[in-house]
């Protein structure tokens, strides 16, 4: 497994620097903010634009058969938790759209948020000795997410526990969509969610900044047997820097593995940030980040005892 590109190296290498490297820059902040930003934005163009053609193209007949096939076991989850375990955040961001737009399962949605782990593989591909670690981690991850995403969807289909009510005209109900064309549309999301994106990806990278790294550090150690419902919160900043913390951590004794993988399981990046912008379900959206954090750290506590 190496990383998804060069500029995961970069970005990671950045990172890591920053927050070794001690006073707080404020350009570094906003380049990196920017840079973990843009480099979503195929991701978000993708799912977009996937969605106007759905809706525009295919859309009475795509729901017809969604609705007809809704009483099977999707095998969404499967192909989530796999897309999910590629390193880098912009599937979880892609699965939070189509979730939205009602296109995937919450059970798909959540084999990806729970597989995917954002920076950690980089950063212990860049930390020597740890390659039977990545594929553990990935395996894992890969199968705690398919084994959560199948039970969910059945959970779902049996009581209907977690409501959605988002729909295509939801998603395009200020923009005109029919009126500028698939490509236009999907443009003029992205660059709506890139935005709300960079604003916040700003403010985190300024809190982390001007905290630091090494309290987070003596935080998390503390804790013990409950570390795992610890990182398990922690993997919820919307952020890359709780994957990188978290991952650090580990490499350096601070972390068990079960700790480590509660805190990569509920840890989305913006994928969770893009979920609140894009379904205006509040009640689902919560209910799905409990469903993350419960199985994080059920998942955590787990590994810890066995190994």
């Amino acid at each position: 497994m190496i990383p998804a590109n060069i500029s995961d190296v970069i970005f990671t290498t950045h990172i890591h620097a920053d927050l070794h490297g001690g006073a707080f820059d404020i350009f570094s902040v906003l380049f990196d903010a920017f840079f973990e930003s843009v480099r979503i934005v195929p991701f978000l163009f993708a799912a977009f634009l996937l969605m106007e053609f759905l809706e525009h193209k295919a859309g009475d007949k795509f729901v017809s058969i969604l609705s007809k096939s809704g009483k099977f076991v999707s095998l969404g989850p499967v192909a989530g938790s796999v897309l999910g375990a590629v390193p880098q955040c912009g599937f979880s961001v892609a699965a939070a759209n189509l979730y939205a737009g009602k296109i995937i399962s919450v059970g798909t949605l959540a084999a990806v948020f729970i597989s995917t782990s954002d920076e950690a593989i980089p950063i212990l591909l860049s930390s020597p000795g740890n390659l039977s670690v990545i594929w553990k981690l990935i395996l894992i991850k890969i199968a705690i997410g398919l084994i959560a995403g199948i039970l969910i969807d059945i959970f779902v289909r049996i009581f209907n526990r977690i409501p959605v009510e988002t729909d295509f005209e939801e998603i395009c109900i200020d923009c005109n969509c029919g009126k500028n064309g698939i490509w236009l549309s999907s443009l003029k999301h992205t660059v709506n969610i890139f935005i709300f994106i960079l604003i916040l990806n700003i403010i985190m990278g300024v809190i982390i900044g001007l905290i630091g790294e090494e309290p987070f550090f003596h935080f998390l150690e503390g804790f013990g047997v409950f570390q795992p419902v610890v990182t398990a919160l922690v993997g919820f900043i919307p952020n890359c820097a709780s994957s990188v913390l978290i991952t650090e951590l580990y490499i350096d004794g601070g972390l068990t593995f079960g700790s480590t993988v509660a805190g990569l399981c509920s840890g989305a990046g913006v994928g969770l940030l893009v979920l609140f912008k894009a379904n205006k379900n509040l009640k689902a959206n919560f209910c799905i980040l409990g469903i993350l954090f419960f199985t994080a750290v059920l998942s955590g506590t787990i590994l810890d005892i066995l190994f």
